[in-house]
């Protein structure tokens, strides 16, 4: 009971799309938290709690969600049958990070688990006593540590679920694991209402929707499509997480120098980066000599900049018709590049269209000498995002992207 439990609540919130967010500096998080009813008479309610810690490779992210199951008494009910024995409706979440993330502690497990302890403490401020053994606890890790080698990653691994062993929660069968690309990004609805979420960490990228039609399901890869049952019901779920198309691996691809150890005495150079940079990066362990294309060899700007991260993503990412009606939530780097333009509020996040990422690059990327940044990488991961989103998913320019900070920080 324990396992079929937590899987299908981590089908259920992993992303957490459509929920009110509250930090746990709010010292009264229930104010407001429960929605006024869409069928408020003659039914009873019953609330749930779980928790899903969220293990990237630059941090990890607990949230704790709260639910609402409705008991409607049906010789009584003035609702629509349709309403009768939905899915848990998620009324609110409270959110916690550290960093850095379980993959920066590979030679002190121990260690690691620890980080992961500090943030169980917040739970237990933000949920009822009674409410702690019926809790779910589960950690899915995600890219950083699928980039261990596996006896590291377990050994981190055991150590999480022995903390979880010794907490008051409940703790199913499989609650320590790092997830496959079918699981990397899930989704649940808010009143029933089906959207998409993608998160775009640093290593890898994910696609969840909830297909509507039977076409999608028919013309889409058997191993990006998900079930899951909950409530006598059976979900389908488009899942997928592409490994090498996060932010940080997308820039060494752009650069040419993804398949290298990072060669001495060689500098690798884009059309994405100020002329005259000259810069050094690290990123997995290995140093790269990094700069912009010298004055007189090779353009600068957005359109010699595109056509570097086009060659990244065209052709790569499957591209599911359904998505240019869908309106997505967009998550992790998403958000931070969308701060750092000023395109959003870095407290309240906002709504975008595909188009304003591209008109944001052409901004940044056709004044690269003039435009302030605390990463010279801006303009190369604009002009990614819009790349990803455009010629990899295959979403349209008036697609509707709500940027929010609250998933993942793999």
């Amino acid at each position: 009971m324990a396992t079929s439990w937590g899987a299908a609540f981590f089908m259920l919130v992993a992303s957490c799309v459509c929920s009110t967010d509250f930090h746990r500096d709010q010292q009264t998080w229930f104010e407001g938290i429960f929605l006024s009813s869409m069928c408020p008479v003659n039914v009873s309610a019953s609330i749930l709690y779980g928790i899903m810690f969220d293990a990237g490779s630059t941090g990890t992210r607990i949230h704790v969600y709260t639910f609402v199951q409705k008991i409607p008494d049906i010789s009584l009910l003035s609702c629509s049958m349709d309403e009768i024995g939905q899915l848990p409706v998620l009324e609110g979440e409270i959110f916690d990070s550290v960093k850095p993330g379980l993959s920066a502690f590979v030679d002190q497990p121990k260690q690691g688990a620890e980080t992961v302890q500090g943030l169980l403490e917040m739970a237990k401020d933000s949920i009822p006593r009674s409410h702690w053994k019926k809790t779910p606890v589960v950690l899915k890790a995600t890219a950083g540590l699928r980039l261990l080698p596996e006896q590291k990653a377990q050994a981190l691994l055991f150590e999480v679920q022995e903390i979880f062993k010794k907490s008051p929660f409940l703790v199913p069968n499989d609650s320590v694991s790092i997830m496959d690309g079918s699981y990397e990004g899930q989704l649940h609805g808010h009143s029933q209402e089906t959207v998409g979420t993608l998160d775009l960490g640093g290593a890898s990228t994910q696609i969840t929707f909830l297909p509507q039609l039977q076409k999608t399901l028919e013309q889409t890869p058997r191993d990006y499509l998900t079930s899951f049952e909950m409530f006598n019901s059976t979900y389908k779920l488009y899942t997928h997480s592409y490994l090498g198309f996060g932010l940080k691996a997308a820039r060494l691809a752009t650069l040419g120098a993804l398949a290298t150890e990072g060669i001495d005495a060689h500098t690798f150079r884009s059309a994405c980066l100020p002329r005259y940079l000259e810069a050094e990066w690290i990123f997995g362990g290995v140093k790269y000599q990094y700069g912009g294309n010298q004055e007189g060899k090779w353009e600068v700007g957005f359109e010699p900049c595109y056509a570097e991260v086009l060659r990244v993503v065209q052709g790569k990412l499957h591209q599911p018709d359904e998505i240019h009606r869908s309106s997505f939530y967009a998550f992790s780097y998403y958000y931070d590049r969308a701060v750092d333009t000023d395109m959003i509020d870095y407290e309240k996040g906002g709504v975008l269209k595909v188009e304003d990422f591209e008109r944001k690059a052409r901004e940044v990327c056709d004044n690269l000498e003039n435009y302030t940044s605390g990463s010279p990488f801006l303009c190369m991961d604009l002009s990614y995002i819009t790349a990803l989103l455009k010629d990899g998913f295959g979403f349209a320019d008036n697609t509707i992207l709500k940027v929010r900070e609250g998933k993942g920080v793999s």
